[in-house]
């Protein structure tokens, strides 16, 4: 009997020593942030979470451990961060909300400011490989006369000029190079709302592909969700403004008037925009005034196109303007103008078209966004330690000072309507150093 009382004592100590252990463990978890034991709360008018109620966590390597840097959005903004970011060392969680590769009709022309800075970040070959086209300038058309402006090259390498490609396959090289490095995760999920906890971003609350709802933490997250961002409200003051309607076609085996070039057609009422996005094809926008477009489905928009637009297009690419018309894959999007300005949130940065948008026709976002990444990166540089809060919140500050440098530049000369900003800019390239406007 005495056996069987010491048996079963011992059986009793296992256990709770075992459950002592359990606790042990998950209170270390809930420190680190990688356990179910953290705070958070419900979602504000702000799309903001305060803290409140228990919620689940996910941690950048599966490790228990936190990332640095959780980056919302993986378009060129996102997936170049993640990769600039993590080639310094930081770990990085990416949340895109879709990972199949971006069918888009602008983001398409790279200038060659925006190369030179893919060159600084290391990321110069993802235009490689994609087809992408090289871009040595613009021709403007009005009235039946033409004329070529071409950047001012003459001081780089030969390798230095403008891009044009589809969209998604430059976005889909950025986000494998990003994978390639161990610490970087790129998960497909959906961020809902910011976690906030006293006044301080924490992290984001997201679901996953399967429909899971997660929490992650870092001492640092950067919204790079895009134009439709549904997280930049709680971070800036946004003043959207669409002033026109982009119609979208692609041209098929025609050759421009000017190769390797931008055509801007100044038309009535407003420009057309055609260059090219591969060996075989070219893109033409063109740029309706206002918030509404003719209606697709019912012929008006080819009607318009073929009445309207087609008459003012070259005749050397008239036919296969046309043809294009004809086939019917016709897409519209609105262009979206944003200034930037922003509310210094710990914790927490706006980036990308989430931030600061310009018309897409000056094709200077992409410059911008990328800036934007170098300012960002030296920046943080020289503070390894993102958990010291205070320290952060002060280089934080400091980035939206700095980059008013380099993204104000750009945004002064592209602010007004369109091709005015296009002359001005082009203008004034042929007055000052190549350096400060490429």
């Amino acid at each position: 009997m005495a056996v069987d009382q010491s048996v079963v004592g011992w059986i009793l100590a296992s256990l709770l020593g075992l459950a002592a252990l359990c606790r042990l463990v998950a209170r270390r978890g809930g420190r680190r942030g990688g356990g179910e034991g953290r705070e958070c709360g419900v979602v504000g008018t702000d799309g903001i979470v305060t803290t409140g109620k228990q919620c689940g966590s996910e941690s950048v390597n599966g490790d228990g451990s936190e990332a640095d840097v959780i980056i919302v959005g993986a378009g060129v903004a996102g997936a170049a961060l993640a990769h600039t970011l993590g080639k310094d060392g930081r770990r990085v969680h990416v949340i895109e909300r879709d990972l199949t590769e971006p069918d888009r009709i602008v983001g398409e022309l790279l200038q060659p400011g925006g190369y030179l800075k893919l060159i600084e970040l290391g990321l110069e070959d993802c235009v490689k490989e994609i087809d992408a086209q090289r871009v040595f300038g613009y021709a403007l058309f009005k009235d039946g006369q033409n004329t070529r402006l071409s950047y001012p090259l003459e001081k780089f390498h030969s390798d230095v000029s403008g891009r044009s490609f589809h969209n998604g396959r430059f976005i889909q090289r950025m986000r494998e190079k990003a994978a390639t490095l161990s610490n970087v995760k790129l998960e497909q999920g959906t961020v809902t709302s910011l976690i906030e906890e006293k006044g301080t971003i924490k992290g984001v609350q997201y679901k996953t592909k399967d429909g899971k709802e997660l929490a992650a933490y870092a001492p640092l997250t950067v919204v790079c969700d895009g134009c439709f961002s549904n997280l930049r409200r709680s971070l800036c003051k946004p003043k959207v403004d669409i002033p026109s309607c982009f119609v979208g076609l692609i041209l098929e085996k025609c050759q421009l008037p000017y190769a390797n070039h931008g055509h801007v057609i100044l038309a009535d009422p407003s420009p057309i925009l055609f260059y090219p996005i591969s060996s075989t094809e070219v893109r033409c926008l063109v740029d309706v005034p206002g918030q509404k477009v003719p209606n697709i489905s019912n012929g008006e928009m080819a009607n318009y196109l073929k009445t309207v637009v087609a008459p003012q297009v070259p005749h050397e690419i008239h036919e296969a303007f046309v043809a294009a018309v004809d086939k019917g894959n016709i897409r519209t999007m609105p262009n979206r103008s944003m200034p930037a300005a922003p509310h210094p949130t710990p914790g927490a940065l706006l980036m990308g078209d989430a931030f600061n948008m310009r018309h897409p026709l000056t094709g200077g976002g992409m410059t911008v966004a990328l800036s934007d990444i170098v300012v960002l990166r030296d920046l943080l540089r020289p503070l390894r330690d993102l958990n010291d809060a205070p320290t952060l919140c002060k280089y934080l500050e400091s980035f939206y000072t700095l980059r008013k440098v380099t993204g104000g530049i750009h945004n002064k000369y592209i602010g007004g309507s369109p091709i005015q900003s296009l002359l001005c800019f082009t203008r004034s390239s042929k007055e000052r150093d190549a350096t400060s406007l490429l």
